[in-house]
């Protein structure tokens, strides 16, 4: 049987992450001037580092907590539910992947403690363009990739290629080409990434292998459906709220039998979500030979429920759900990004697939 129920020490992470969170309230800055909103991301940073953020699932040989993604999908399902800016769970993830290096150059043990103190940050690449040539200088890395977060505001990229030449490479930035783009998403910053021939040193290669490759395309799976079951909760939240106060023919809108089927569909949706992902973040520190399947289950379920969520959280709100100074809109539009980056649905119902297939084939032990 799997056991859910958080210790008293995970339960302390989420309470004084939200509080954090709480007393930030960077939904309120979302929507305002670059500046501003820039400012008040790294107030936000400086605090989420100093609250060991970055460096929770960083072994402690390398400085870090010498937690796992279980304790990383807390403080990102809290991250969604204020809809906060920052590469936190990026910059995690590189920590981790430069720590595991498995012959790490002094250089990419720097890189881990300075990712997991805060004092790096990274971004996340990993896009099917992206190719690495073997050339007697050394590899050559090529492509570009979309939808990286916080790109631009990073010093390293953590580069991963799940293709012919499995890699994970973390590299400087500044080898890269980062272009901002303008989506859906007011929260958070997004930016392409072009790397142009860009020749990779030694010490900036974390793994050839292809299993290493694909436990950090599920790592940042999970955490993105952490994110978006964040986005759901304060969607619910916002939603029971309004329905409790606004009412309609002297009634409030709460009382009414349909509006709180819709509620109800929205609990039990979120919690299937919390289900999947917890347990794909449990079986990916346990190294679970299911816990690919696991993180694509999770990604599938939280991008498929989440607009739905979001869609019914609108329409209980009614007329004001759509107006720009109400912050409904502002978790609307994460919540239909988190849906996308890392995988949609259909690429996730795919890999589970896959996954099916290869385990009916592969003959079993007597």
């Amino acid at each position: 049987m799997v056991d859910f129920e958080l210790s008293e020490e995970q339960a302390a992470l989420r309470e004084v992450s939200r509080d954090l969170l709480d007393s930030d309230r960077p939904p309120r800055t979302a929507g305002s001037a670059d500046d501003a909103a820039a400012d008040a991301g790294e107030k936000l940073w400086n605090r989420g580092t100093l609250m060991g953020w970055t460096g929770l699932a960083t072994p402690e040989s390398h400085g870090g907590a010498g937690q796992g993604l279980v304790e990383l999908c807390l403080v990102a399902e809290e991250l969604g539910r204020a809809a906060a800016p920052g590469p936190f769970l990026e910059t995690a993830v590189a920590s981790m992947a430069a720590a595991r290096a498995s012959d790490p150059a002094p250089g990419t043990v720097r890189d881990a403690t300075g990712l997991g103190e805060g004092r790096l940050r990274a971004g996340f690449v990993h896009h099917d363009s992206l190719t690495v040539r073997r050339e007697p200088r050394g590899p050559v890395l090529s492509g570009r990739a979309t939808a990286v977060h916080a790109a631009g505001r990073t010093d390293r990229l953590l580069v991963v290629l799940t293709g012919d030449t499995p890699c994970v490479l973390l590299v400087p930035t500044s080898a890269a080409r980062t272009e901002r783009r303008t989506t859906l998403d007011l929260t958070r910053s997004w930016y392409d990434v072009s790397f142009d021939d860009v020749p990779v040193a030694a010490g900036q290669v974390l793994s050839t292998r292809a299993d290493e490759a694909l436990r950090w395309v599920d790592a940042m799976a999970v955490l993105t459906a952490a994110d978006a079951l964040g986005v759901g909760e304060r969607l619910l939240e916002m939603t029971v709220a309004h329905v409790t106060v606004r009412e309609q023919f002297g009634r409030p809108l709460g009382s009414f039998q349909a509006v709180k089927h819709k509620a109800a569909d929205m609990l039990i949706a979120l919690r299937g979500v919390r289900a999947a992902t917890y347990y794909a973040a449990m079986a990916f520190d346990a190294d679970h030979a299911d816990a690919t399947m696991a993180a694509a289950v999770a990604k599938a379920f939280a991008s498929e429920k989440l607009p739905d969520i979001a869609g019914e959280a609108l329409q209980s709100h009614g007329g004001i759900g759509f107006t720009w100074e109400h912050v409904l809109h502002l978790y609307l539009r994460r919540a239909t990004v988190d849906a996308l980056v890392h995988g949609t649905a259909a690429h996730h119902h795919e890999r589970v697939l896959t996954h099916l297939e290869k385990a009916r084939l592969t003959p079993r032990a007597s």
